[in-house]
């Protein structure tokens, strides 16, 4: 199947904006394949599971029903093992406390990517965002999900 090349966009799907000017292609490095966008995150949406979410429960009960609920972290470490780049990270406030903290990536081009950005309620909201200046730890909790996750990603992608 020949993979077709991302054009310079900006869509925006429900509450969920993708920004993506100036991309031309999704890439990770010569050696790799190359997937569009929409590539990408069906492969994604269609990988997660109960077993790849990375959340408390508290938060969890108080979801939205978005199948994107509590996949934040692990996707935006797929995303970044797979493209590169940084990963960005702001506390997710509700009701004036801080509840959590919500993860997204910048690609090496400097384009925000968030695939999970519709998990949040109303009452939620985003703040005190920034970028992740440290490593994985891949002995947290939260390395079973995000291997998972990357397995079956990239079995998705067929790479």
């Amino acid at each position: 199947m020949a993979r077709r090349p991302l054009v310079p966009m900006c869509s925006v799907r429900g509450s969920r904006k993708i920004v993506a000017r100036g991309l031309t292609r999704v890439r990770h490095n010569a050696s790799m394949p190359t997937w569009t966008l929409s590539e990408l995150e069906a492969a994604v949406r269609s990988s997660w599971g109960p077993d790849t979410l990375f959340a408390s429960a508290h938060f969890m009960a108080r979801g939205s029903g978005q199948p994107s609920r509590g996949q934040c972290g692990t996707t935006a470490l797929v995303i970044q093992d797979l493209l590169g780049g940084d990963l960005m990270v702001a506390d997710v406030e509700c009701e004036g406390r801080v509840e959590g903290v919500h993860y997204w990536n910048v690609t090496p081009g400097g384009v925000e990517l968030d695939l999970t950005r519709d998990q949040f309620t109303s009452a939620e909201s985003l703040v005190n965002r920034r970028r992740v200046t440290g490593g994985r730890n891949s002995s947290s909790a939260g390395e079973q999900p995000f291997q998972l996750l990357r397995e079956r990603v990239t079995a998705a992608l067929g790479s």
